[in-house]
């Protein structure tokens, strides 16, 4: 475990090393949330960091294409329904 300091601003630095681990750049976004007595931070992605992840379903025929993202629609339709607790 390490210690860093809270400034007067309420702001932390975050070691180097944890944040290289993590892939957090300068300006990159982070997730704050409150566990009982504890604050957990995660790396926020962006659709940059995913870049050419997709880039294997891009080949092939249009009607495959339009298949996969009508799959993925209904699977974030799904989760954001289950996040909203509907």
């Amino acid at each position: 475990m390490i210690t860093v300091y809270v400034s007067d601003k309420g702001q932390v630095t975050l070691p180097a090393q944890m944040r290289k681990k993590l892939g957090i750049r300068p300006k990159a976004k982070v997730e704050v949330e409150l566990r009982e007595n504890e604050i957990v931070l995660k790396p926020v992605r962006s659709i940059k960091d995913i870049k050419g992840a997709l880039r294997g379903f891009v080949i092939g025929d249009a009607e495959n294409w339009e298949r996969i993202r009508a799959e993925t629609e209904e699977t974030i339709a799904r989760e954001v329904v289950s996040e909203d607790g509907g």
